[in-house]
């Protein structure tokens, strides 16, 4: 939506060649000439054309009239352009001089109808409105029947344009805040992560209770026969060695006999621990309070 075309009514008719040459020399950009060379290249360029010397024109240049247009300013709306004509001359929002006001905006609405005719529409609304207001304003004022003072014709145009300034001036702070894509890019980094499943460590109190348990359930089996036994922990070694061999996890309550007596479930409870010591058997717990499971902890080659 443009706010202001400059427009000649003198230049309905085509350019001549010599000035369009002095406008598209005229539009080189400096920037592109570091070394500063001059316009004429050895007395022949009359002009350049993205940075090349030209020289000879064309035969058959032709600009049309309305080619060149000088778009000034671009409004979003009637209140834009109503707001943008009180700011530029410092009027009060609140006492608008309306003949001053319409008549310059009726001089802009006549500038874009003859481009566009349905973004004037709007525009031409907005102008109703202006000069209903103009013209009650022009007339005596009359106090209403109930004896209250009669509101001023301006004040709903006030009231939209003080509404339309304080939300337009909040789009600004918002468009100034930072935002991504524009002022910063967020960064992204990928990481693949491999999560080892760790099980808990077994407490020594944890070990404790467990072993109290089977020494009560061994107390249970206890006889009076008196008989002298030797007992071997290496021989309980090799026999906790073999149980595990044909089983990956055995529960720790299984790998004792309560039915063998006190001294044989002390003898292999010690070769537990030796194995234990030597690395030879891991005793895990897949959870707090979960019975407890002896492994091997090597694979037999």
């Amino acid at each position: 939506m443009t706010r202001e075309i400059a427009s000649d009514p003198a230049t309905e008719a085509p350019v001549p060649a010599a000035d369009a040459a002095a406008l598209v020399d005229d539009r080189r950009d400096p920037a592109e000439d570091p070394a500063g060379s001059p316009a004429v290249i050895d007395g022949v360029a009359l002009a350049r054309l993205y940075g090349e010397p030209l020289f000879a024109l064309p035969q058959d240049l032709y600009i049309p009239p309305d080619a060149l247009e000088i778009f000034l300013e671009a409004f979003e709306g009637p209140l834009d352009l109503l707001l943008y004509l009180i700011r530029r001359q410092h009027f009060n929002v609140l006492d608008i001089p309306m003949a001053k006001l319409t008549q310059q905006y009726l001089a802009y609405v006549d500038q874009i109808r003859t481009h566009n005719l349905e973004l004037a529409a709007e525009y031409l609304l907005m102008a109703a409105l202006l000069i209903e207001i103009k013209s009650r304003m022009l007339l005596p004022v009359r106090k209403a029947d109930t004896g209250e003072e009669v509101e001023d014709p301006r004040a709903e145009l006030v009231r939209r344009l003080v509404e339309y300034e304080r939300i337009k001036l909040a789009a600004v702070r918002i468009d100034e805040a930072p935002r991504i894509g524009r002022d910063f890019l967020r960064a992204v980094v990928a990481m693949e992560l491999s999560v080892a499943p760790r099980h808990p460590d077994v407490h020594i109190s944890e070990l404790q209770a467990a072993w109290n348990d089977i020494l009560r359930r061994s107390k249970l089996h206890t006889h009076h026969r008196i008989a002298r036994t030797e007992l071997s922990v290496r021989e309980h070694m090799s026999m906790i060695l073999k149980r595990l061999q044909s089983a990956r996890f055995v529960e720790f309550a299984d790998l004792f006999d309560a039915t063998e007596g006190t001294p044989v479930v002390v003898v292999h409870f010690l070769a537990l621990l030796e194995l234990t010591r030597e690395g030879l058997v891991e005793i895990t717990q897949a959870a707090p309070y979960a019975p407890m499971y002896v492994r091997l902890a090597f694979t037999a080659s």
